[in-house]
């Protein structure tokens, strides 16, 4: 049996208080977010992560001479949450973002000279930076980018913090605002589902009004994209432990957590195989699900409804090619059962040839697909999008599958999400299916974690020093 905490630091020691005591759950985004911004406030903390490795479901792997991310991840210039954390971290400059949004769209169907097309912005005021990209965007009629056009203002003036729009669905929203089958294919769905995982019919009007307001209608530059440069892991493994150690955390991986209890002296037992951690305040970084079996008793008042958030999958299709065939850094895709593709050749370790990996979400109907099938349907589908595939042999095809990848963003998930307080003193919540008011992305993870590391502060009667603040002011 030990004290998660002890001995107790020579900064406690200096201000006169008693030393606080926190375990954070989970080694995801979330939980790494909780645990630097309370050690950073004074707290010592011990962080506990069942897998081999922290990142959560943004992780990488070895195969054979390449190091592969599970899957892609992207962020937008308007995601300073995960901005601030990738600062935190020493990562910015391994995960830049555009200069300006540039988005190449191949319609597999297109007619020659039209099959592409781009969503772009300029520099003028919200929302003029996009209307060169609407009026000149080839794969909707004139009539269509008309009334994407009004769409768009419309969507523009629905508030946010109406709670009735949770309760209904974007498809029928946009079908209720002229939009076409065809204009929610080629431009609402196309960026929807890459950021909620779900098709416009699916998905709660709440958050994708939110995700289209915040991204591409709140500042010219907001939907800029980012991704790294370099493996996941080397960003939200390797660097981020290095910026755990450096504040003095305990980080703890293959350790999975049995139960957590609140004790009469109004501390906390977290109890992990041979040994019971002790602690003034516990974060549950942790899905849903598990979050749900580590409560205790009374901690929310209708814990069932964590069971109740559905999850959505997504596929990623990974290819290896002996030469090069894409000359841009990633497309998206129309008329293909391809959604978007982006070039990992230099991130992964690649040597000689091009790997490229297709994102597939809303995967509902090929997550279980056997791997000859996804490559009989792929393969041909990257000949027709990209010519040059045609004559390169195929040096590696493979899969990866994340089955939960996020919780589904579906009309009434509003109401199921908790905040980062519970109702036991000291145990909050983080995980970006925790209500930040943003779909299961990066920045809803890190952004869970700053709210539970201040309601965990609260709790502990500390105040929140100016790294906090700034981090609260930045998300």
């Amino acid at each position: 049996m030990s004290d998660a905490m002890r001995p107790e630091g020579p900064d406690a020691e200096a201000s006169g208080r008693p030393e606080r005591a926190a375990v954070v759950v989970g080694g995801g985004l979330a939980g790494i977010t909780a645990a630097l911004a309370l050690a950073d406030a004074g707290v010592r903390v011990t962080l506990l992560e069942g897998r081999p490795r922290l990142g959560g479901l943004a992780f990488s792997f070895q195969r054979g001479t390449l190091t592969v991310d599970n899957g892609q991840h992207v962020y937008l210039r308007c995601c300073t949450a995960y901005r601030w954390f990738l600062d935190r971290i020493d990562a910015a400059s391994l995960a830049p973002l555009q200069d300006r949004l540039d988005v190449p769209v191949l319609d597999a169907e297109g007619k020659p000279g039209r099959r592409l097309g781009r969503i772009g912005r300029t520099a003028l005021p919200v929302p003029l930076h996009l209307a060169k990209s609407l009026a000149t965007y080839p794969h909707l009629s004139l009539a269509e980018r008309a009334r994407v056009g009004r769409a768009a203002l419309a969507l523009k003036g629905l508030d946010l913090a109406d709670p009735a729009l949770d309760t209904q669905n974007f498809g029928s929203w946009l079908a209720a605002h002229g939009q076409s089958a065809r204009a929610i294919e080629a431009l609402w769905d196309l960026v929807g589902v890459a950021t909620l995982n779900a098709v416009a019919g699916d998905s709660s009007l709440g958050l994708a009004a939110m995700v289209f307001k915040t991204g591409l209608l709140s500042d010219p530059g907001a939907a800029d994209i980012g991704w790294a440069r370099v493996p996941l892991g080397e960003l939200h493994d390797t660097l981020a432990r290095k910026a755990l150690d450096s504040v003095g955390v305990r980080t703890e991986v293959r350790t999975r957590v049995t139960s957590i209890s609140h004790n009469e002296n109004g501390r906390w037992s977290v109890q992990v195989p041979g040994e019971t951690l002790h602690a003034d305040a516990v974060v549950l970084a942790v899905p849903q699900r598990e979050a749900h079996e580590l409560l205790p008793e009374g901690a929310l008042d209708a814990p069932e409804r964590l069971l109740e958030i559905g999850t959505a999958p997504i596929l990623n299709v990974h290819v290896v090619y002996d030469r090069q065939v894409l000359s841009r850094p990633f497309f998206a895709a129309l008329g293909s059962p391809v959604q978007w593709v982006f070039d990992r050749t230099e991130a992964s370790g690649l040597r000689e040839g091009q790997y490229l990996a297709l994102s597939q979400s809303a995967a509902q109907d090929e997550i279980d697909e056997p791997v000859s099938v996804l490559r009989e349907r792929y393969l041909p589908e990257l000949e027709r999008l990209l010519p040059a595939t045609r004559g390169a042999q195929v040096k590696d095809f493979f899969v990866t599958r994340e089955r939960t990848a996020t919780f589904a963003p579906t009309p009434g998930v509003g109401r199921l999400r908790p905040g980062a307080r519970t109702k036991a003193p000291g145990l909050c919540l983080a995980g970006a299916w925790t209500a930040t008011g943003w779909p299961a992305t990066m920045e809803s993870a890190v952004r869970s974690g700053v709210s539970a590391a201040g309601a965990a502060l609260n709790a502990l009667g500390r105040p929140r020093d100016l790294l906090l603040e700034l981090f609260e002011e930045a998300a």
